[in-house]
């Protein structure tokens, strides 16, 4: 008789007989090798500078005294044996740990009152006991007051440098509001920001934000190395037929219906209509000839360009525009040009005008905004900034807020991006500083802001 489903027998299978295609990997080798390179890093032939104990005394020594009279220096470190081994110490209620002595050397100056000329005095050299060091057992733990523990790593900020934006969710607009974030292993951290109105803002330590320029104006640039650095420089030539003559991109004009005829300055024909799409096909034929590379352009569209850098009559000294400021034309009621910066500088003999490359479509005006928003006009004014917003209420003195951002990002006992910080920055931002380059330099906060 045939059983019904409910009542038949449910199988069982045995997979006890399947072979080990890999043998059990040591779990624990990760910790236990990590711990034992931390405290035997100064046991190798050639101590590993920057890591384990050897880096700990490494970044607090050498100690000078205020006048820099004597000076404490770290030569080396030596680890014990255990006075007990694990088992001893579980039954003694006892921690399995080794003593850490410490060679230490002490310089002494005599001062020329009238040279100033330093002279050594003295030279002591001592082993200090610094304290009993925990270590690791076999099984990768550690034996504290008796009673076997383990360590559970805590989670933390990789350091580097990481992009990012708020999904839209700060402005009711849904604008996505991109920022960059510079984490270090120890020291200040730098954020820049945009806002809703694409001004871009630095904060440090998460304080008050300061527009950008500011930051760039401590780190000793000026307007036109500020424009120089994140904008190409187009030249604008005064053409004979009342025009203007500059460089041609033909991947800009893709997609695009130009508000005007675009003409070769070179014989003259029109490359695209006023109004009419130009095409991907017309563009790759245009790259592919290579004969059109510089167009005539109307003359009023110069009028909201912005100059690359400062335009100064050679023989006063009078600035007639600086870097950044915008061209302007002024018409009258027949619409005819009567004036204007534009003007200005014809007039003045210019034939060639170096206009930043903005085109509002791949490059924005954001840095040129930001420094036209700015107040500051110099590193001095700058630094009084940053230093307000880091201690306030405290009367601020060049001398001592251009010490307080030397020692925010570029003083090694203060500022640590470590070898992977460094790493992953190069990676980011495709630099080349060496990996033992543990603080900021200029060129990685200017990049940070361009990226």
């Amino acid at each position: 008789m045939a059983q019904s489903f409910i009542g038949r027998k449910r199988l069982r299978k045995y997979y006890g007989k399947i072979r080990e295609v890999l043998d059990m990997p040591n779990l624990i080798e990760v910790q236990k090798s990590s711990y034992d390179l931390f405290l035997n890093s100064g046991d190798q032939d050639t101590p590993l500078d920057g890591e384990g104990i050897q880096g700990v005394f490494q970044s607090v020594f050498p100690i000078k005294d205020f006048n820099e009279t004597s000076i404490m220096e770290f030569v080396g470190y030596e680890l014990e044996k255990p006075k007990y081994d694990v088992e001893e110490c579980q039954q003694r209620d006892m921690t399995y740990s080794a003593p850490l002595k410490v060679t230490l050397r002490l310089i002494v100056f005599d001062i020329d009152e009238d040279t100033g000329a330093k002279s050594v005095k003295d030279i002591k050299e001592q082993d200090v006991f610094m304290g009993d060091m925990p270590l690791m057992t076999p099984n990768g733990t550690f034996v504290v007051n008796g009673t076997e523990r383990v360590i559970v790593s805590q989670m933390h900020r990789s350091p580097g440098v990481f992009f990012d934006h708020d999904k839209g969710k700060t402005h009711s607009s849904g604008k996505l509001l991109f920022a960059c974030r510079i984490i270090p292993y120890r020291g200040s951290w730098l954020d820049v920001e945009f806002d809703a109105k694409d001004i871009v803002y630095a904060r440090i330590d998460r304080r008050r934000k300061l527009p950008v320029t500011t930051l760039l104006y401590s780190l000793g640039m000026d307007q036109e190395d500020i424009m120089n650095a994140y904008y190409d420089t187009v030249d604008y030539k005064v053409s004979k037929n009342k025009g203007w003559m500059t460089k041609f991109f033909p991947d800009r004009v893709r997609g695009t219906r130009p508000a005007y005829d675009l003409v070769d300055a070179a014989t003259g024909k029109v490359v695209a209509e006023a109004g009419k799409k130009v095409t991907p096909r017309a563009v790759k034929k245009l790259k592919d000839d290579g004969k059109v590379t510089e167009l005539v352009l109307p003359f009023e569209t110069i009028a909201g360009k912005f100059v690359a850098r400062d335009m100064i009559n050679e023989e006063t000294g009078a600035i007639y525009v600086e870097a950044g400021d915008e061209l302007t034309l002024e018409y009258d009621k027949d619409g005819e040009v009567t004036g204007g910066t534009v003007m200005e500088l014809i007039d003045a003999g210019f034939d060639s005008i170096p206009v930043l490359d903005i085109d509002n479509i791949n490059i924005g005006p954001y840095i040129r905004n930001t420094l036209a928003q700015d107040k500051n006009m110099n590193r001095e004014t700058a630094l009084m900034d940053i230093y307000r917003v880091m201690r306030p209420g405290e009367p601020p003195t060049v001398e001592a807020a251009s010490a307080l951002f030397d020692t925010l990002f570029f003083d090694s006992e203060r500022y640590d991006l470590s070898a992977v910080g460094r790493v992953k920055m190069n990676m980011r931002l495709d630099l080349d500083a060496e990996d033992t380059q543990r603080t900021l330099r200029s060129e990685d906060i200017v990049a940070c802001i361009k990226a």
